[in-house]
Protein backbone atom coordinates (compact mmCIF):
# COMPACT_ATOMS: atom_id res chain seq x y z
CA UNK A 1 0.00 0.00 0.00
CA UNK A 2 2.51 2.52 1.04
CA UNK A 3 4.66 1.48 -2.39
CA UNK A 4 1.42 2.44 -4.24
CA UNK A 5 1.21 6.18 -2.61
CA UNK A 6 4.87 6.67 -3.09
CA UNK A 7 4.40 6.33 -6.47
CA UNK A 8 1.02 8.43 -6.92
CA UNK A 9 2.63 11.10 -5.17
CA UNK A 10 5.76 10.73 -7.83
CA UNK A 11 3.42 11.17 -10.48
CA UNK A 12 1.57 14.33 -8.79
CA UNK A 13 4.93 15.52 -8.15
CA UNK A 14 6.01 15.31 -11.98
CA UNK A 15 2.27 16.90 -12.74
CA UNK A 16 2.64 19.83 -10.21
CA UNK A 17 5.78 21.20 -11.66
CA UNK A 18 4.75 20.38 -15.13
CA UNK A 19 1.92 22.41 -14.21
CA UNK A 20 3.31 25.52 -12.46
CA UNK A 21 5.98 25.49 -15.57
CA UNK A 22 2.98 25.82 -17.66
CA UNK A 23 1.79 28.66 -15.99
CA UNK A 24 4.54 30.27 -15.93
CA UNK A 25 4.82 30.21 -19.66
CA UNK A 26 0.97 31.21 -20.19
CA UNK A 27 1.45 34.09 -17.17
CA UNK A 28 5.01 35.58 -19.08
CA UNK A 29 3.32 35.65 -22.74
CA UNK A 30 0.82 38.12 -21.57
CA UNK A 31 3.42 40.16 -19.36
CA UNK A 32 5.96 40.16 -22.11
CA UNK A 33 2.79 41.69 -24.56
CA UNK A 34 1.68 44.01 -22.00
CA UNK A 35 4.97 45.77 -22.04
CA UNK A 36 5.58 46.05 -25.42
CA UNK A 37 2.01 47.62 -25.68
CA UNK A 38 3.01 49.69 -22.98
CA UNK A 39 5.99 51.37 -25.01
CA UNK A 40 4.28 51.59 -28.14
CA UNK A 41 1.73 53.70 -26.50
CA UNK A 42 4.24 56.13 -24.48
CA UNK A 43 6.19 56.54 -27.62
CA UNK A 44 3.26 57.45 -29.54
CA UNK A 45 2.23 59.57 -26.68
CA UNK A 46 5.53 61.88 -26.71
CA UNK A 47 5.72 61.70 -31.08
CA UNK A 48 1.82 63.16 -30.91
CA UNK A 49 1.54 66.10 -27.74
CA UNK A 50 1.30 69.77 -28.73
CA UNK A 51 4.71 71.29 -29.26
CA UNK A 52 3.82 74.52 -28.03
CA UNK A 53 2.49 72.66 -24.59
CA UNK A 54 4.41 69.59 -24.24
CA UNK A 55 3.39 66.62 -21.52
CA UNK A 56 4.56 67.34 -17.74
CA UNK A 57 7.84 65.01 -18.21
CA UNK A 58 7.03 63.40 -14.62
CA UNK A 59 3.50 62.20 -16.32
CA UNK A 60 5.80 59.65 -18.07
CA UNK A 61 7.53 59.11 -15.06
CA UNK A 62 4.73 58.18 -13.10
CA UNK A 63 3.22 55.90 -16.04
CA UNK A 64 6.61 53.85 -16.14
CA UNK A 65 6.16 53.78 -11.95
CA UNK A 66 2.82 52.41 -12.57
CA UNK A 67 3.89 49.63 -15.55
CA UNK A 68 6.84 48.70 -12.64
CA UNK A 69 4.51 48.38 -9.95
CA UNK A 70 1.58 46.34 -12.25
CA UNK A 71 4.19 43.73 -13.18
CA UNK A 72 5.74 43.34 -9.71
CA UNK A 73 2.13 42.71 -8.68
CA UNK A 74 1.64 39.98 -11.61
CA UNK A 75 5.10 37.92 -10.92
CA UNK A 76 4.22 38.17 -7.18
CA UNK A 77 0.94 36.22 -8.17
CA UNK A 78 3.01 34.37 -10.40
CA UNK A 79 5.48 32.92 -7.06
CA UNK A 80 2.46 32.94 -4.44
CA UNK A 81 0.64 29.86 -7.48
CA UNK A 82 3.93 28.07 -7.72
CA UNK A 83 4.55 28.11 -3.64
CA UNK A 84 0.63 27.12 -3.19
CA UNK A 85 1.72 24.23 -5.53
CA UNK A 86 5.04 23.19 -3.59
CA UNK A 87 3.36 23.35 -0.35
CA UNK A 88 0.55 20.90 -1.86
CA UNK A 89 3.22 18.53 -2.99
CA UNK A 90 5.27 18.68 0.39
CA UNK A 91 1.68 17.85 1.83
CA UNK A 92 0.64 15.34 0.13
CA UNK A 93 4.07 13.44 0.19
CA UNK A 94 4.04 13.77 4.41
CA UNK A 95 0.20 12.51 4.48
CA UNK A 96 1.49 9.68 1.87
CA UNK A 97 3.99 8.73 4.58
CA UNK A 98 1.37 8.13 6.64
CA UNK A 99 -0.31 5.70 5.55
CA UNK A 100 -1.38 2.81 7.53
CA UNK A 101 -1.41 4.66 10.69
CA UNK A 102 -3.80 4.73 13.25
CA UNK A 103 -5.17 8.35 13.40
CA UNK A 104 -8.01 10.49 15.17
CA UNK A 105 -10.51 12.38 13.07
CA UNK A 106 -12.73 15.00 14.37
CA UNK A 107 -15.89 13.98 12.28
CA UNK A 108 -19.81 14.05 12.33
CA UNK A 109 -20.12 10.57 10.35
CA UNK A 110 -18.79 7.30 10.74
CA UNK A 111 -19.76 4.10 8.93
CA UNK A 112 -20.12 0.73 11.36
CA UNK A 113 -19.23 -2.50 10.03
CA UNK A 114 -19.93 -4.71 12.45
CA UNK A 115 -16.55 -4.01 14.62
CA UNK A 116 -15.95 -2.11 17.46
CA UNK A 117 -15.65 1.81 17.33
CA UNK A 118 -13.52 3.61 19.74
CA UNK A 119 -13.19 7.46 20.26
CA UNK A 120 -13.54 10.72 22.57
CA UNK A 121 -16.36 12.82 22.86
CA UNK A 122 -13.63 16.94 23.76
CA UNK A 123 -15.94 18.18 26.42
CA UNK A 124 -15.62 21.74 26.98
CA UNK A 125 -16.85 21.49 30.50
CA UNK A 126 -17.94 19.46 33.61
CA UNK A 127 -21.18 17.75 32.05
CA UNK A 128 -23.38 15.82 34.35
CA UNK A 129 -24.16 13.34 31.67
CA UNK A 130 -22.79 12.83 28.15
CA UNK A 131 -25.35 10.96 25.19
CA UNK A 132 -23.68 10.11 22.32
CA UNK A 133 -26.19 9.97 19.54
CA UNK A 134 -26.02 8.12 16.53
CA UNK A 135 -28.52 8.88 13.76
CA UNK A 136 -29.43 6.15 10.83
CA UNK A 137 -30.12 6.57 7.17
CA UNK A 138 -33.86 6.60 7.95
CA UNK A 139 -33.12 8.59 10.98
CA UNK A 140 -33.99 6.06 13.47
CA UNK A 141 -31.29 7.22 17.00
CA UNK A 142 -29.44 4.86 18.88
CA UNK A 143 -28.09 6.89 22.22
CA UNK A 144 -25.34 5.84 23.90
CA UNK A 145 -25.03 6.99 27.84
CA UNK A 146 -21.59 7.94 28.95
CA UNK A 147 -21.87 9.59 32.22
CA UNK A 148 -20.57 12.12 34.00
CA UNK A 149 -17.32 13.55 32.80
CA UNK A 150 -15.16 16.54 31.89
CA UNK A 151 -12.17 17.54 29.13
CA UNK A 152 -12.16 14.02 26.72
CA UNK A 153 -14.22 11.54 27.53
CA UNK A 154 -13.56 8.06 25.85
CA UNK A 155 -16.50 6.00 24.04
CA UNK A 156 -16.20 2.65 22.48
CA UNK A 157 -19.85 1.56 19.94
CA UNK A 158 -20.36 -1.90 20.04
CA UNK A 159 -22.33 -2.90 16.84
CA UNK A 160 -23.46 -6.19 17.73
CA UNK A 161 -24.39 -4.76 21.68
CA UNK A 162 -25.87 -2.21 20.33
CA UNK A 163 -27.86 -3.63 17.52
CA UNK A 164 -26.96 -1.39 14.94
CA UNK A 165 -26.98 -2.72 11.48
CA UNK A 166 -24.03 -1.77 8.94
CA UNK A 167 -23.99 1.34 7.27
CA UNK A 168 -23.58 4.87 7.65
CA UNK A 169 -24.72 7.61 10.66
CA UNK A 170 -24.47 10.25 11.93
CA UNK A 171 -22.71 10.78 15.33
CA UNK A 172 -22.77 13.75 17.82
CA UNK A 173 -22.66 14.37 21.59
CA UNK A 174 -25.07 15.95 23.98
CA UNK A 175 -23.93 17.09 27.04
CA UNK A 176 -25.81 18.16 30.13
CA UNK A 177 -24.45 21.86 29.32
CA UNK A 178 -25.72 22.57 26.12
CA UNK A 179 -22.92 22.38 24.45
CA UNK A 180 -21.76 20.77 21.08
CA UNK A 181 -18.48 19.06 21.59
CA UNK A 182 -16.17 17.73 18.95
CA UNK A 183 -16.13 13.92 18.23
CA UNK A 184 -13.13 12.58 17.68
CA UNK A 185 -12.94 8.58 15.79
CA UNK A 186 -9.73 6.32 15.80
CA UNK A 187 -9.23 5.08 12.76
CA UNK A 188 -6.70 3.47 10.01
CA UNK A 189 -5.38 5.66 7.32
CA UNK A 190 -5.97 3.97 4.31
CA UNK A 191 -4.66 5.80 1.57
CA UNK A 192 -4.42 9.54 0.15
CA UNK A 193 -4.99 11.05 -3.05
CA UNK A 194 -5.59 14.12 -4.82
CA UNK A 195 -8.56 15.56 -6.47
CA UNK A 196 -7.76 18.66 -8.58
CA UNK A 197 -6.20 21.18 -6.33
CA UNK A 198 -7.38 19.26 -3.06
CA UNK A 199 -5.65 15.97 -1.07
CA UNK A 200 -7.96 13.93 0.42
CA UNK A 201 -7.61 11.45 2.91
CA UNK A 202 -9.67 7.96 2.80
CA UNK A 203 -10.12 6.95 6.54
CA UNK A 204 -11.78 3.40 7.73
CA UNK A 205 -15.11 3.47 9.46
CA UNK A 206 -15.65 7.11 7.91
CA UNK A 207 -14.42 8.32 4.42
CA UNK A 208 -12.78 10.59 2.69
CA UNK A 209 -11.95 13.55 5.01
CA UNK A 210 -9.61 16.93 4.46
CA UNK A 211 -6.17 16.38 6.03
CA UNK A 212 -7.32 19.82 8.55
CA UNK A 213 -10.01 16.83 10.29
CA UNK A 214 -7.12 14.85 11.35
CA UNK A 215 -6.58 15.37 15.03
CA UNK A 216 -3.72 13.32 15.65
CA UNK A 217 -1.42 10.58 14.53
CA UNK A 218 -0.79 7.62 16.55
CA UNK A 219 1.88 5.74 15.04
CA UNK A 220 1.41 2.28 12.95
CA UNK A 221 0.48 -1.34 14.30
CA UNK A 222 0.19 -4.99 12.69
CA UNK A 223 -2.39 -5.41 10.47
Amino acid sequence: MVTTTATTNSQFGGSAASGAASTKVATQAPTDANHDMFTKLLVAQIQNQDPLSPQDPTQYVNQLSQLSQTEALQNLSQTTTASATVLQSLQTLAMGGQVGSDVTVATNTVRLDGNKLTGTVQLNGISGGTNLILTGTYGQQHTVNLGPGSGPQSFTIDPDALGLAPGSYTIQAKPSDGSSPTVEIAARLNSVRVNGSKVVLQVANIGEVDPSSITGFNGKTGS
